[in-house]
């Protein structure tokens, strides 16, 4: 069976591991998470980089930081996983789904005007499968509306964005905060783990904060307070030195993986275009504004009957394709308390999109003989 995604390692992982363990700190915020800290600050300009334990919790921290309260509403693509909008749900939040665009899973940034009231708080959105939203549209609502933006860049680790004014912009960057994925199924990996980024000076001090647990730790360790205390909400959002030192193993070798993902991408697209021009398959379509981090490489087909057929038809020949998210607007937690909204790309790629295999160590062959059975399936 060729699986749908394996971990890959550098070698270097277990070594990190080690030296964190003889440093004699394994707990939070030590040598290797401040490394991987300064590792995101110093190549993508991040203004603030936060190690956390998952992205979950960063879109969490999020939430606490734009103070979001009862009856607040937040706008967020349908078409994500649960913890995009948990994290606003947690603080009273009501979310108001956005579909997704004709021609990607990214939300319709020209539809999230019409959803936003006086109660709205923050517009959340999610770069699907590295690939950019039009962030130029989404901050000029954002600004004329005096709103939060938060990126939900899980995917998007060296991916950018392209604005009309030209200038090249790391996707994270962008918004007010924004959230990364370090789990094991993303291009960087740490097992799980994750990243808060702050790009507005305002949450800046308040972020540590809430980090340490509603306490101001970390300005004590800096030498800048000369004692802390309890100041603030917060919880224990810190990773352990362990997950650090996975993480910056991985880090070191990001341009090697993310050379390997795209040529296994290339591979994928140019193997599968001469079907998509036959109009049988949707291959992914990049923005001419964004750059594409090789992800994932999914195909849309026609139908859900469609996509269950070639999915069963992969696996009879040993191939772990994958669908993706089911659209949250018809969530049964969702629906409990709110009416049924028509959301039809959402639902389109909940139907629809069929995730191919995609893994650092994922071999030529193996590839020409994915894309060969789809030829197959295609031709009978």
């Amino acid at each position: 069976m060729i699986a749908f995604n394996k971990p890959f390692f550098t070698g270097k992982e277990t070594d990190y591991i080690k030296s964190a363990v003889e440093k004699r700190h394994i707990s939070g915020n030590g040598f290797y998470t401040k490394e991987c800290q300064r590792f995101f600050e110093d190549k993508f300009g991040f203004r603030k980089s936060i190690l956390t334990t998952s992205c979950t919790d960063a879109l969490e921290m999020a939430a606490i930081l734009c103070d979001i309260q009862p009856g607040d509403e937040v706008i967020a693509p349908s078409y994500t996983f649960v913890s995009t909008v948990n994290a606003f749900i947690l603080r009273g939040a009501k979310v108001v789904f956005c579909d997704s665009r004709n021609d990607h899973p990214g939300i319709d940034e020209i539809k999230i005007k019409d959803l936003i009231t006086a109660k709205t708080r923050a517009i959340v959105i999610v770069h699907y499968a590295g690939v950019a939203c039009d962030m130029d549209e989404v901050m000029n609502i954002a600004n004329e509306n005096k709103l939060f933006v938060i990126e939900d860049a899980a995917q998007a680790i060296d991916s950018y964005y392209t604005g009309k004014d030209g200038v090249k912009k790391p996707l994270g960057s962008i918004g007010h905060l924004a959230a990364f994925s370090f789990h094991e199924t993303k291009n960087i990996i740490s097992g799980e783990g994750g990243m808060l980024v702050v790009n507005d000076e305002r949450f800046e001090k308040r972020a540590e904060i809430i980090w340490e647990k509603g306490t101001n730790r970390s300005a004590f360790f800096k030498g800048e307070i000369d004692k802390y205390g309890w100041v603030d909400i917060g919880s224990s959002f810190l990773p352990s030195e362990i997950i650090a030192a996975f993480l910056y193993a991985q880090l070191e070798n990001l341009e090697q993986i993310q050379n390997k993902r795209k040529a296994i991408w290339n591979q994928y697209f140019e193997g599968l275009s001469p079907i998509e021009a036959t109009g049988k398959i949707r291959l992914a379509k990049i923005p001419d504004f964004s750059t594409n981090n090789a992800h994932m490489f999914y195909i849309v087909c026609k139908s859900v009957e469609e996509r269950d057929s070639i999915l069963s038809f992969l696996k009879q020949n040993q191939i772990n394709a994958v669908f993706h998210y089911l659209s949250l607007h018809k969530s049964s937690y969702h629906l409990a308390n709110n009416p049924l909204v028509n959301l039809p790309n959402s639902d389109l790629y909940s139907d629809c999109l069929v995730r191919l295999p995609f893994f650092y160590e994922l071999t030529e062959e193996q590839i020409n003989l994915i894309v060969s059975k789809i030829m197959e399936y295609f031709s009978k």
